[in-house]
């Protein structure tokens, strides 16, 4: 019987896999390290803010004006988890749709096109969607959604206008519209992978028992599919909360709450590109490092819950 290299305990085998394995061990160690290590200079950034107005002060502080020395994350925190899930709620069913047509019913040469044109869509930078934002999108739904909307509320119900607030060019609706355009291509890519990995024999199976087209789908391949979907979902999730440029550019940077729909609204990520270069003041630099910190800690969070949720399903998946 032939013994392979990697069947040999460790200490037979050759220097070269000890070289490789300490090779591999290293390149590991340095991502988890440089994680680590950028945590703690932003957090180091960050403790004249945490001193001066607390961990748990500062995060449910309303004010923020550099002026008087007074710095709340608050309104950022509110404006990035509301953007953040709205998109994901308006692009899920969307995505979805896209990726189970493409992969199921599409003939392949019309699930090319569509699958070329999404990828396509993630490749734009995100400044670009937002200067076609600023200079088309955004004055168009203005003019043709937003003041329409008003003016019918303000006639026939007042109750209305405080939430949808005065219609202005950047605005909340707009931010959130244009965010959930950017993470589509993300969750159809994940969601028509986990799709298309399911095994042929599950859907014959279904086939077998009688199952129509949407039961198979429904009840055979989603099932299947969802490790690699919700997975998909939440790392969409994480890329929305850390979207940047054209969140700034769309959303109008106002740092009071409550916001309103057709309102200014503020993101963490939006007012560290605003106001980072205008940080001369030691303390108003490190809240902005303060911010920073709390978003890196929420991205970071999310995305181990997609680990662990696309591990605890896979676990689970042999019981479908």
């Amino acid at each position: 019987m032939v013994e392979t290299n990697n069947l040999l305990p460790a200490r037979y085998r050759g220097p070269g896999d000890r070289v490789f394995k300490t090779v591999i061990v290293l390149f590991s160690s340095v991502i988890i390290l440089l994680a680590i290590g950028t945590a703690l200079v932003i957090y180091l950034e960050a403790r004249p803010t945490f001193r001066a107005f607390g961990y748990w002060n500062f995060l449910t502080e309303t004010t923020w004006d550099p002026v008087a020395a007074v710095h709340g994350a608050l309104p950022f925190i509110i404006g990035t988890l509301l953007t953040s899930f709205a998109a994901l709620a308006l692009a899920v069913v969307p995505a979805l749709g896209v990726a189970i047509f493409t992969t199921e019913y599409a003939p392949w040469w019309i699930a090319q096109i569509i699958n070329y044109t999404v990828d396509l869509l993630a490749a734009i930078p995100s400044v670009v969607i937002g200067l076609w934002g600023i200079f088309n999108f955004a004055p168009m739904m203005r003019e043709r959604f937003y003041t329409p909307i008003y003016n019918w509320a303000y006639e026939d119900a007042e109750w209305l206008v405080p939430i949808i607030g005065a219609p202005s060019t950047y605005n909340f609706v707009t931010a959130t519209i244009i965010l959930a355009l950017m993470i589509v291509p993300y969750t159809v890519a994940l969601s028509r992978d986990a799709i298309g990995q399911v095994p042929r024999e599950q859907r014959e199976a279904a086939w077998a028992l009688g199952a129509t087209r949407w039961e198979v789908m429904r009840k055979a391949v989603l099932p299947y599919a969802r490790t690699g979907i919700v997975a998909g979902i939440l790392l969409s999730l994480a890329r929305a909360l850390g979207e940047t440029m054209a969140v700034a550019m769309l959303i109008g940077n106002s740092n009071r709450v409550p916001f309103t729909l057709f309102g200014p609204a503020a993101t963490m990520p939006s007012v560290i590109i605003n106001e980072f270069r205008e940080a001369v003041e030691t303390l108003h630099y490190s809240s902005i490092m303060a911010v920073g910190f709390y978003l890196f800690i929420v991205t970071i969070s999310i995305n181990l819950l997609a680990s662990y949720v696309q591990q605890k399903l896979s676990i689970t998946k042999g019981g479908l």
